[in-house]
């Protein structure tokens, strides 16, 4: 069963978006794969300390995304197929890397750079 005790909230963005990302980033990272139980949004609430209507928001959008499925008696579980998860893959590695760009470019490091330190650090 996915534990969100680990997920760490932030002030900056919204609680039910990061209840979301974190559940990504564990199915990107495998932790979380197809079949794997949600605790109950009341558990969750509990877990983080939130509004459960913050937690049932979060829900109704990955169900939205098909990332999770809720039956009725069975609770709430993560659906990951090949096309989801290419999906979440591409999102979440699409936001690292804007990210960093976003970054170099602060810092006013040059393209030249940035795939010199890249190509050098790969390996």
């Amino acid at each position: 069963m996915l534990n969100f005790y680990e997920l760490k909230l932030n002030a900056k963005d919204p609680v039910y978006l990061q209840m979301m990302l974190y559940v990504k980033r564990q199915i990107f990272v495998k932790q979380a794969v197809s079949g794997d139980k949600l605790p109950s949004r009341r558990e969750i609430a509990a877990q983080l300390n939130i509004n459960p209507n913050t937690v049932q928001k979060a829900f109704k959008l990955m169900e939205d995304e098909g990332y999770v499925h809720t039956s009725g008696t069975a609770g709430s579980v993560i659906y990951v197929d090949e096309t989801l998860y290419s999906r979440i893959e591409e999102e979440l590695t699409r936001e690292m890397i804007q990210a960093f760009i976003h970054s170099a470019k602060d810092v006013n490091l040059s393209f030249k750079k940035v795939v010199e330190l890249i190509s050098e650090m790969w390996d």
